[in-house]
């Protein structure tokens, strides 16, 4: 029995390959908006939280391309600062411009250094999924939250390409770099463990 294909409303292959290390164990093959060779629809991300972005992406690209598709959103939220400067939906995009990783490395290590170092933050994630017109899931549950992590001033040396903040997140209970714990869970272990029961849940929904 071939696996079901099902398209990852993305182009950024950092976030591919963490969705199929996520979903290895399930029969399903996740392709990304980069392995098609259609031109893609324009879509204006107006949801006022990341689960409502995540439901226009999803079925925007649905109806382009008549296949089942998911798509993600994330919001980052920081505990006691002022409204104006949480981030939420937009993470990457600073006074209507989009960021660049080294560019997001920039911005949020002066966020971190004028709030002392002790920014306690969390990235609250969406997802919306779409088999046909009448089969969707949907859940932005705790479940697929980060845990709270630190936000820190001083990039680690390590980088990966389409998560520029990991090299500024730091362990609440050690103090220490994710990228530097060898017996913890990293900063995402968590919430792909919740995004591993979602799909599970979606595709026992279908029989």
């Amino acid at each position: 029995m071939n696996n079901m294909k099902i398209l990852y409303g993305t182009a950024n292959r950092a976030k591919l390959n963490l969705m199929k290390n996520v979903t290895a164990p399930l029969n399903i093959d996740i392709i990304c908006l980069d392995d098609l060779e259609q031109s893609l629809p324009e879509i204006v991300e107006n949801g006022k939280n990341p689960l409502e972005n995540a439901e226009i992406k999803a079925r925007a690209y649905y109806k382009a391309f008549s296949m089942p598709v998911f798509s993600c959103d994330s919001g980052l939220y920081f505990d006691g600062l002022d409204e104006a400067l949480q981030p939420g939906t937009y993470v990457r995009r600073v006074n209507g411009r989009e960021l660049t990783d080294e560019e997001m490395l920039v911005y949020y290590s002066m966020l971190a250094r004028k709030n002392g170092n002790k920014l306690i933050a969390r990235y609250r994630n969406a997802i919306f999924l779409i088999f046909d017109e009448n089969t969707c899931f949907s859940s932005m549950d705790i479940s697929i939250a980060s845990e709270p992590f630190i936000l820190t001033s001083v990039p680690h040396k390590k980088r990966v390409k389409g998560f520029p903040l990991d090299s500024l997140s730091l362990d609440i209970q050690t103090g220490k770099y994710y990228y530097d714990l060898t017996e913890r869970t990293t900063l995402h272990d968590s919430m792909d463990i919740g995004l591993r029961e979602f799909f599970e849940n979606a595709l026992s929904g279908l029989k």
